[in-house]
């Protein structure tokens, strides 16, 4: 399949949970991840988070109540989510995906370690340009 590393894990099961802002995915080496909407957001893989190379990332704020609102199969190698701040641009591979969900309490750390630099509370509004993403 086209994106994927041969052996390597897929999903077996895929689940938003509105409620609790989580989406909740299980892979074929029976690792299961429930990420937040929240942490899926601020590391979106998209040029508008990520920037078109190191240290052009945005950091994003004000996204603890972001819902996805619709999510898209991309081929059979990823997801587009589109959250409720009208961000629709990021493509999650399966590999992305677990390595967030692998990775979600270093890369949450990372984050709030991002913040505090730059000053900003989490739930600010997004200003109009800001410091840096989330890295992977």
């Amino acid at each position: 399949m086209a994106g994927l590393q041969a052996g390597a894990p897929t999903p077996t099961d895929l689940t938003l949970h509105g409620q609790s802002r989580v989406l909740e995915i299980a892979f074929s080496d029976g690792a299961s991840f429930r990420i937040p909407f929240e942490l899926l957001r601020v590391c979106s893989p998209s040029a508008e988070v990520q920037g078109h190379g190191p240290g052009q990332e945005t950091l994003q704020t004000g996204k603890r109540e972001v819902d996805v609102v619709d999510l898209q199969q991309v081929g059979h190698y990823a997801v587009q989510p589109t959250f409720s701040d009208g961000h629709a641009s990021g493509i999650y591979s399966w590999a992305l995906l677990y390595e967030l969900g692998s990775r979600q309490d270093e890369l949450w750390a990372d984050y709030l370690r991002r913040l505090a630099e730059a000053g900003v509370d989490r739930d600010a509004p997004m200003p109009a340009r800001g410091g840096h993403g989330c890295s992977h």
